[in-house]
Formats: structure tokens, C-alpha cells, sequence
């Protein structure tokens, strides 16, 4: 089975730990995208606006795998507080394409930069 691993040119590069996704026949694994702008610095604000950059880095990585948000078959949400939870659903309810992947949201204790949430995906290509 041939494996390639991809790298968004609109993310971030984190290639020395890891790739933006890796790649199987007819599979995509997007790693776990954080809120960061293209230039790598955390997005500040409510948790909407980085549940939205975090939405948009997804959306960047699938697009460099030759996929889209409408081939997504599952999503896995951490979150810092699942008291975010319904701010963090909104944002998600109205950028993510209906019918919408299936998907599991956790509160997670500590993620990578201290971020407030952080978005993974899996889609077929």
C-alpha cells in the first residue's frame, strides 16, 4: 500500500514532528489542527473565532490531499473546557457542509500550546 504524507502550503510547517496529513488509496488523515494563522501565531479571541481557524486549517490540508469538508467521514473535537462546548458547536454547525461527518468531542486536560481546542479529521478522497 502506498502511504504520502502531505503538507498544506497555507498552514504552518511542523514536517520536522510531523505531516499536515497522511494519505492512503482512497483514505486522508488530517492531523490535529490547532488555531493558527498561516504565519504559525495562535489565534486570541473568543473560542468561535479559533474553532473557525482551526475549521479553515482542516479545510487547507484536505484541499493539499485532492479532497473537501464534503468527503469527511469523521471528526474528533478536543477541547480545553467542554463548557465551550456550545460556542464551539456553533461555529462547527454552520461551517462544516451538511449532512454533517460523524464525530466525537472530548474536554481534553492540556493541549499542544495550551490551546483552547483543537480539530482532526478523516475523508476520502
Amino acid at each position: 500500500m502506498s502511504v504520502e504524507h502531505i503538507n498544506s502550503t497555507e498552514n504552518p510547517s511542523y514536517s520536522h514532528i510531523l505531516s499536515h496529513a497522511t494519505k492512503i488509496p482512497g483514505l486522508v488523515f488530517v492531523s490535529g489542527q490547532v488555531p493558527v494563522d498561516s504565519g504559525g501565531n495562535l489565534v486570541d479571541g473568543p473560542i468561535g473565532d479559533k474553532t473557525e481557524a482551526c475549521l479553515k486549517n482542516v479545510g487547507n490540508v484536505l484541499k493539499a490531499s485532492g479532497t473537501s469538508w464534503d468527503k469527511v467521514v469523521k471528526v474528533n473535537i478536543y477541547l480545553k473546557d467542554m463548557n465551550d462546548f456550545a460556542a464551539m458547536n456553533a461555529v462547527y454547525e454552520k461551517l462544516v457542509p451538511t449532512p454533517k461527518p460523524a464525530r466525537t468531542c472530548i474536554q481534553a486536560a492540556k493541549l499542544p500550546h495550551d490551546v483552547d481546542v483543537e480539530i482532526e479529521a478523516i475523508a476520502t478522497v
